[in-house]
């Protein structure tokens, strides 16, 4: 007789605005470099509501969503040195093979070989990024961590193990969101002294303040409109701009002299909100009826307010096309843009560190906990930010 094939719980995307928990198989070793893992914590990322709300293409029914897992090992493959049953790891999101071009300028967000779908991505990009996890066929098809088991393809190149018995919610960002601010805080370039901008006090926008401050900025500016969120970037040190209320671009320049921020970080992306902005409204309309995907009100007012000669820094995601973005201004003020998906294997050890010293608790984010079973209702929670959600955390 066929052998049994076991299932497990996984949140999975069954349309635009459909999240539901299903029935899966688990997952299996189907490389010598693969490992499973037993997932202990995952999160719901900013990044997830592209998927959520349709932005992000190549996605399939029921394709298992999430990219913030940690838990412990359970089983490895023939050729996976560095992990063993039972270690406690914390999975990035991005996979890297470790030995291709990129990946030995630890470029790992750039890997050459961790796409099997490369082809798809080379299409719509010129050349293909990292797989990702749970984040479309266009990114490899690879299922995500909002689940009870995961598959970590190159298993050795990229979890991490935590040896101290810090709790999950002080390590489990170092797979996103706090390697994805501080990329974007060093993407700027900071110098003594700088006044830096944030755009998005989401998790990553929450990150990227507090890393800026790490690097050396002077001054750090937030703007969003959703109170609690603004409230926990305050408790940083930052200034908010609540941008429903006042005009980001004068409050910056009374700020500045005139003369506007050093540094801007556009920790948005694609689903900009622009309060009654012209901009704004038409991009709405046109990635209603599909004449535009992302919506980049965001990065025009970047452009607008960084001073000549300044860094703007992407760390919000973008999937597709943009319109109307002011190039002649970046070109003619001298501007430096630095973006991309995050080099996580790259920070996660020196952040680690950092948390393991006491210099920074990143579990200060988190405002929702719930079992994986909740996943669908917390999903429209974080996107319609209602109930003081800014980070959700589940346990399958």
């Amino acid at each position: 007789s066929a052998p049994e094939t076991r299932s497990m719980k996984a949140l999975c995307w069954h349309g635009t605005g459909d999240v539901q928990i299903d029935n899966v198989p688990d997952p299996i070793l189907e490389e010598p470099t693969d490992a499973i893992v037993r997932i202990t914590s995952t999160a719901i990322c900013g990044s997830d509501l592209h998927l959520f709300d349709g932005y992000q293409p190549t996605m399939e029914k029921g394709d298992v969503m999430g990219h913030e897992p940690m838990g412990i090992v359970v089983e490895t493959g023939k050729a996976v040195t560095k992990l063993k049953k039972g270690d406690r790891v914390v999975v990035p999101f991005v996979i890297a093979c470790g030995h291709c071009y990129f990946c030995r300028r630890h470029e790992y967000s750039m890997c050459d070989t961790s796409n099997p779908n490369a082809e798809i991505a080379r299409k719509a990009m010129g050349q293909s990024p990292a797989g990702l996890l749970g984040f479309s066929h266009m990114l490899g098809g690879f299922a995500g961590g909002q689940a009870e088991y995961l598959r970590v393809p190159h298993a050795d190149v990229g979890p991490i193990r935590i040896e101290s018995s810090l709790p999950d919610e002080k390590v489990l960002f170092l797979s996103d969101i706090f390697p994805t601010g501080y990329m974007a805080a060093e993407n700027c370039g900071i110098e003594e002294g700088d006044l830096v901008a944030v755009w998005g006090c989401g998790p990553v926008g929450q990150f990227a303040i507090r890393s800026a401050q790490m690097l050396g900025a002077r001054h750090v500016v937030a703007i969003d409109r959703v109170p609690e969120r603004m409230r926990m970037a305050e408790s940083a040190g930052a200034e908010t701009i609540d941008f429903s209320k006042d005009d980001v671009y004068d409050r910056l320049m009374v700020m500045t002299a005139g003369r506007g921020p050093d540094r801007c970080i556009d920790a948005v992306g694609c689903e900009a909100h622009g309060t009654g902005s012209v901009d704004a409204v038409i991009d709405k309309v046109k990635a209603a009826v599909h004449l535009t995907t992302d919506r980049a009100h965001v990065l025009r007012e970047a452009i607008r307010c960084c001073r000549k000669g300044g860094t703007i820094s992407i760390p919000g995601v973008y999937v597709g096309l943009l319109d109307n973005i002011p190039f002649g201004a970046a070109m003619n003020k001298g501007l430096t843009m630095r973006m991309g998906q995050t080099h996580v294997q790259r920070y996660m050890a020196p952040l680690l560190a950092m948390i393991e010293a006491g210099k920074i608790d990143p579990s200060f984010v988190v405002t929702h906990r719930a079992p994986l079973a909740d996943a669908p209702e917390l999903y429209k929670t974080f996107r319609d930010k209602k109930d003081g959600c800014v980070k959700v955390v589940l346990k399958p």
